[in-house]
């Protein structure tokens, strides 16, 4: 008599908006889901009512999703560690998180930022500090509004590994009905497009808080994804995945939802508040706020030219004022449009 197979495991570790969505696409995949929780009453709600009313209130999760507070309890015997921290505190979570974590575990990463100071990608962030080959870290990146996902709304999105036999393993064990996952090996140019759109997305927010109309959205999106294009390839990344879901379908839920947090924070700059009063009215983290600042310093790393990522750094961090760094923007030298 064959043994009967055991569900996939999956530790979340930690249960915001994105990880709470994501813990539930991977429950309605089958899989046993474990999401880490740092608050008792965040697990608590979860446990007793089904809900995470703090971050996805009204969506009920599956009798497959529980909740702890306990790293260790939660990362015990997992196929696989999903990481859903704020890009700039993965250094520090995951150092803690390292001597708990299951033994061949595929470490997944549903982050999209760039490490200030080092400049490091979050892969390459969970090699550095979990001591692991490329070959066990993957990430999951593309148009991923999470509220929408937790409503079980039609989305695509990427899975990456270098190894494609682990992005294979991933793909099967989030892919449901509502969510449809694609295979890539391209993790460089996969992390840069979910780490450059949030930087576009505060410039398209600051546009729309200014009134500046579609047409600058428009042009702001299309010379957005250039110049992430034109970091990618530096890095060696395949231009190919620019034009795809991780590049330019994330771009474009970012640019035009309301849900985006990034959006929603550059429109608030541009309608006139300061970065402090915005930073009061956020409730969660706007990734391209700090990591506009490491973006550019890997340009500049790279000898790769990226005005608007510059602009939106002379606003959030230089005190500029939106229409001062508009004027800029706008007056630098015409060039060809493949330049």
């Amino acid at each position: 008599m064959s043994k009967p197979v055991r569900p996939v495991k999956a530790a979340v570790l930690s249960a915001g908006s994105w990880g709470t969505a994501f813990g539930r696409v991977l429950a309605d995949a089958g899989c046993e889901v474990v999401l880490w929780a740092r608050r008792a009453e965040v697990a608590g709600a979860i446990n007793s009512t089904r809900t995470n009313p703090d971050y996805l209130p009204g969506v009920e999760l599956p009798e497959n999703v529980r909740a702890t507070t306990d790293p260790a309890e939660a990362a015990a015997g997992a196929d696989f560690t999903v990481l859903s921290v704020p890009s700039q505190t993965l250094r520090a979570n995951l150092a803690q998180w390292t001597p708990l974590l299951a033994p061949d575990t595929v470490l997944v990463s549903l982050m999209k930022g760039v490490e200030l100071g080092t400049t490091m990608r979050m892969s390459e962030v969970i090699e550095d500090v979990a001591k692991v080959g490329r070959d066990r870290v993957a990430v999951v990146t593309g148009p991923n509004l999470a509220r929408e996902i937790a409503a079980r709304m039609p989305a695509a999105s990427v899975v990456a590994c270098t190894d494609e036999s682990v992005a294979r393993r991933l793909q099967a064990a989030c892919h449901t009905p509502y969510f449809r996952p694609y295979t890539n090996t391209d993790v460089v140019g996969c992390e840069l497009g979910g780490a450059v759109k949030n930087v576009i997305g505060l410039a398209v927010g600051i546009a729309d808080g200014m009134g500046l109309g579609d047409n600058a959205k428009g042009s702001l999106i299309t010379r957005g994804l250039a110049e992430t294009t034109r970091l990618g390839l530096a890095m060696g990344a395949d231009p190919l995945t620019f034009s795809g879901l991780a590049g330019l379908g994330d771009l474009v839920a970012t640019c035009s939802s309301p849900l985006s947090r990034n959006h929603t924070f550059g429109t608030n700059l541009g309608k006139g508040m300061t970065l402090q009063e915005t930073i009061a009215v956020t409730k969660q983290t706007a990734e391209g706020v700090k990591s506009c600042e490491s973006v550019l310093d890997l340009a500049r790393r790279h000898g790769v030219d990226m005005p608007i990522t510059e602009t939106v750094v002379g606003i959030v961090h230089e005190g500029k004022a939106p229409v001062v760094a508009l004027k800029e923007l706008m007056s630098r030298s015409a060039k060809p449009e493949r330049h």
